[in-house]
């Protein structure tokens, strides 16, 4: 930690598709940012059928739970917290993974549930955003679920949904490029399950839409036209809803190899992302937002923050 800079936290946010590190220097409302990295494990593959974990799965993630492990140790670290949601909280031998992280982290790992992981979402997107530009509606489209959250200075309403990219592809899209009648199912499947969110979120209240986690930076460096993925030019970037069916529509023609060949998409992403940006797209639709706002703060920044309290 830098001297005098507060406190230095950590927090790991392992979903679906990903585990991610964020080590950051917290004081008051300041914030520094000393690491982030994240490896896809899709620890959530297969659990949308099998209701549980395969074991190669949790090999994976716990082998980079130990790598962040030394990561913490060696940044001197004061507080950590490890957040486990939407595979985590469907599979039945759940246990196994959690006995796993506690014996190499030494901490409590939480298996948090969708409402929570909406509120950390929120407070990761929009801890500096203006606020002139409330109420906002975060939507977080993770590997197993999707969250919506509604509010300005604080959440105000929220749910989670069992939509997201690894288990569409999973369920539906595991052909690329997916045949039209498998793209209709997945829509219908999307658009049930967002209007199961509808009834319980006013979208038509938010005056701004930010779409948070990979799949909507991913479509973000898509609209944008990148050479290489970059989090600056993504964050904060504008992209409008007629952008995002065209990316959508780009992803669904294509095969496993072209999207493989874009440079701006992490390898680990390649045969889901179809998925997630059909996702992204009926969001559009169903809430009627003309764009969105892309954010490289999410719920692994909630979850730092939560630290410093």
């Amino acid at each position: 930690m830098v001297e005098g800079f507060g406190v230095r936290v950590a927090a790991i946010d392992c979903g679906t598709n990903s585990i991610r590190l964020l080590i950051a220097d917290i004081d008051g409302n300041n914030f520094r940012e000393v690491h982030r990295e994240m490896e896809i494990v899709r620890l959530g593959a297969g659990v949308d059928q099998n209701k549980a974990f395969d074991p190669a799965a949790i090999e994976r993630t716990l082998a980079a739970t130990q790598k962040f492990a030394g990561l913490i140790a060696a940044k001197g670290v004061q507080k950590v917290r490890f957040c486990a949601t939407s595979a985590t909280r469907d599979a039945s031998n759940r246990q196994i993974f959690i006995d796993g992280v506690r014996e190499i982290l030494g901490i409590e790992p939480e298996v948090i549930p969708g409402t929570e992981e909406a509120e950390l979402s929120f407070i990761g997107a929009t801890k500096e955003s203006d606020s002139a530009l409330s109420p906002f509606l975060v939507v977080d489209i993770g590997g197993g679920s999707t969250e919506f959250v509604l509010g300005s200075s604080s959440v105000e309403h929220a749910r989670s949904i069992n939509i997201g990219c690894v288990r569409m592809s999973e369920r539906h899209l595991n052909q690329l490029p997916p045949s039209a009648q498998s793209l209709a199912l997945a829509t219908k499947d999307i658009d049930e399950a967002i209007a199961l969110a509808a009834a319980e979120v006013p979208f038509a209240q938010a005056r701004t839409l930010i779409a948070v986690a990979g799949t909507a930076t991913t479509v973000a460096a898509a609209a944008l036209g990148l050479e290489s993925y970059d989090r600056y030019s993504i964050h904060l970037a504008r992209i409008s809803a007629a952008q995002v069916a065209d990316v959508a529509a780009m992803f669904a023609g294509m095969n496993r190899e072209e999207i493989a060949a874009l440079p701006y998409l992490h390898p680990g992403r390649v045969d889901v992302i179809t998925a997630g940006s059909l996702v992204l797209a009926r969001v559009m639709v169903a809430t009627g937002a003309t764009e969105f706002v892309a954010s490289e703060s999410d719920i692994l920044d909630g979850m730092a923050w939560s630290l410093a309290n």
